[in-house]
């Protein structure tokens, strides 16, 4: 994703529904930091797997391990 400050770091992304619900996973490899986001099933891929990037980035951002740009 461009202009992120995750750029070049590996990230592991995991869907899991659950009912009318997707559990959406991502953890940073680097840190073994890990969120987790709840979306509608009826949401596209890309918007979760953005939702959960963005969470992540603020997650990194707010332990020190990333610089706000």
């Amino acid at each position: 994703m461009q202009g992120n400050g995750l750029n070049g770091r590996e990230v592991l992304i995991e869907f899991h529904s659950i009912g009318s619900l997707v559990k959406v996973t991502a953890m940073d490899t680097a840190t073994l930091t890990e969120i987790s986001i709840q979306g509608s099933a009826s949401s596209s891929e890309l918007t979760l797997k953005t939702a959960a990037l963005r969470r992540l980035e603020y997650v990194l951002q707010k332990n020190g391990v990333l610089i706000k740009s």
